[in-house]
């Protein structure tokens, strides 16, 4: 879930030198990151010191990384709502975080809640608007909510063009609701910049399936087992090739 660490890195970069309480955020982070219960054992301490939300944060990042994410959603929440508190602007960037962890979790419905809070800031911009508005598609998309997870994707398309994910999921929506040539169109996008993602070769050739067109359904499910031979997405590509094998 590199959403997570591209967030806390993308905090805001103070003007002139570092801050004490900065400089110990980096430090927590780096363990974090490297070394994840010495993280969480330092953001424990600092939280005791009054490190406040960017001990929180820390510890949130360092559950993270070890995908215990309903206790990284929990400090995410956290650290977020101390923010609010204090009126520092990072609670935005807290609230997506928690999101991206809440989603992890496959906790759909508390990914929403917590999205909404995100977005509601108004201070989410460039790619982390658009991450989480990707984000907050796929909680709909999960509850059932087709038509608000389209509005939210074509933002996060707008946002976070460079992210195929973004390309994947809305192709794959397109074609979930019937309209082909917009899955196609995306899709390809999502091929431009990930081809070699299983699960983007995978949905190409859903969607040429989809589309009557033999050749390229072949030819992505081809790829897909190849890139993920001992995966669910590779098998799931294998299925479908079998009707070819049967047909021959």
């Amino acid at each position: 879930m590199m959403l997570l660490l591209l967030a806390a890195a993308a905090q805001t970069t103070p003007v002139g030198p570092p801050s004490p309480e900065e400089q110990r955020w980096e430090r927590c982070v780096e363990l974090a990151v490297d070394d994840p219960a010495a993280g969480i054992a330092e953001a424990n301490r600092w939280r005791m010191a009054d490190g406040r939300f960017l001990a929180e944060q820390c510890r949130g990042m360092a559950y993270a990384r070890q995908q215990r994410w309903v206790s990284a959603g929990g400090a995410f929440e956290t650290a977020a709502r101390e923010a609010e508190v204090a009126r520092d602007r990072r609670a935005s960037k807290y609230w997506a975080q928690a999101g991206n962890a809440w989603l992890a979790a496959g906790e759909a419905a508390k990914a929403r809640t917590v999205l909404d809070a995100a977005l509601a800031t108004g201070t989410l911009e460039g790619l982390e608007l658009g991450e989480a508005h990707l984000d907050r598609a796929r909680a709909l998309v999960a509850s059932g909510d087709l038509a608000g997870a389209r509005s939210d994707l074509d933002k996060a398309l707008v946002h976070a063009a460079k992210d195929p994910m973004a390309w994947l999921l809305s192709a794959n929506l397109a074609r979930r609701t019937g309209n082909i040539p917009l899955a196609r169109e995306h899709i390809a996008k999502a091929v431009e910049k990930a081809g070699d993602d299983a699960s983007v070769q995978l949905e190409a050739g859903n969607i040429a399936a989809v589309a009557r067109d033999e050749a390229a359904a072949k030819t992505g499910w081809t790829r897909a087992a190849q890139l993920a031979p001992d995966g669910p997405i590779g098998a799931s590509a294998r299925a479908a090739l079998q009707q070819f094998t049967t047909e021959e």
